[in-house]
């Protein structure tokens, strides 16, 4: 019946999503939403790991660039097709992600993220000072529109809305199966203790490994999508600002479910939005809003749910036994009277 629900209600969302072009007024919402859906891409990786593997990797938002930025230097100074060089970019950013992890997943808690902080400043600065690659401060113009699939021209708001919106419920589905496999209960071994996951003969560092690898290769095909999408890149796409918003999102939806980081990364941008009218006075309402959130929903609206569902489930649990003890020491007292 739990499964029953979850199915229904993860195609409830995917039938408004894919409603949502006939309801919104003009394509500005469109813009909008797709650009929510790109990142919700690279937080959903982001939260694989850190909240089911517990390592939080400040230099998340340096992996998307490299995917953005592999689409628009091979689509833009080499002529390669969109397809092809989108395919690659979730590559990149991942074969790059195997040699940042070999070095930064060594360190344990605070010193990783202090590490990963200053790799994805690294980052920042080569792609800001390497012109002869990245095109320095000027950025990269002019990326291609993806090249028609038959009938479908992804150079229209709707159908780059359609395009986007199918490669999130494709990352939605495979992190599913992801987390709700052997592997992903490895993961979450690890993000509940290293010497616990020792002890069950996890292999810590070639899990790790693997868990950042996937990551940042969401990240990367996001990176991917926001190129062909904007067609224009700069250094500010490598910011560890990204990282601290999609962190944001993680924290207010819920860290460490799949459906939490999904929410917040597509009602924050909405909410910022609608907060655009109060001009400079916005960030002074939604501040406040932001810390009351996490001071009276610590695990994120989907987390905090989560725990009541599981606390009701716990207190009803030891009445089951209770019941059935009482139903069967009453059955033979009916049939003596019947007798």
């Amino acid at each position: 019946m739990k499964l029953l629900n979850a199915k229904v209600g993860w195609t409830l969302l995917l039938v408004l999503a894919a409603a949502f072009p006939f309801l919104a007024d003009n394509d500005y919402h469109l813009t909008v939403m797709s650009t929510a859906f790109i990142y919700a891409i690279a937080t959903i990786g982001l939260n694989l790991i850190t909240g089911y593997t517990g390592q939080y990797n400040l230099a998340h938002s340096g992996f998307m660039a490299v995917g953005a930025y592999t689409v628009g230097i091979l689509t833009v100074d080499y002529g390669m097709s969109f397809w092809l060089s989108f395919a690659l970019s979730g590559f990149v950013a991942a074969f790059l992600g195997f040699f940042v992890g070999i070095v930064s997943l060594r360190l344990k808690t605070h010193f990783f993220s202090i590490f990963t902080l200053c790799v994805g400043y690294i980052m920042f600065l080569v792609i800001e000072k390497w012109e002869s690659l990245t095109h320095g401060t000027v950025g990269i113009m002019g990326i291609p529109a993806p090249e028609n699939i038959g009938p479908l021209d992804f150079s229209e708001p709707r159908t780059q809305y359609y395009m986007v919106l199918f490669f999130l419920a494709a990352s939605v589905w495979i992190m599913h199966r992801i987390v709700h496999s052997l592997l992903g209960r490895t993961f979450m071994a690890i993000r509940n203790g290293d010497d616990l996951a020792q002890a069950l003969g996890i292999n810590l560092m070639r899990n790790k490994l693997l868990a950042f690898m996937l990551s940042v290769f969401f990240s990367g095909l996001a990176g991917g999508l926001y190129a062909g999408y904007v067609r224009f890149l700069g250094p500010a796409v490598a910011s560890v600002e990204h990282t601290f918003d999609m962190t944001m999102y993680m924290l207010i939806g819920g860290i460490g479910t799949l459906l939490g980081p999904l929410l917040g990364a597509i009602a924050m941008p909405w909410l910022t939005q609608y907060l655009q009218v109060l001009q400079e006075f916005r960030f002074v309402v939604f501040g406040p809003l932001l810390v009351l959130l996490v001071i009276f929903l610590p695990y994120g609206i989907v987390g905090t749910y989560l725990n009541r569902q599981r606390r009701k489930a716990a207190m009803r649990a030891p009445a089951a036994p209770a019941q059935s003890a009482s139903s069967s020491t009453a059955a033979p007292k009916q049939g003596a009277t019947h007798a």
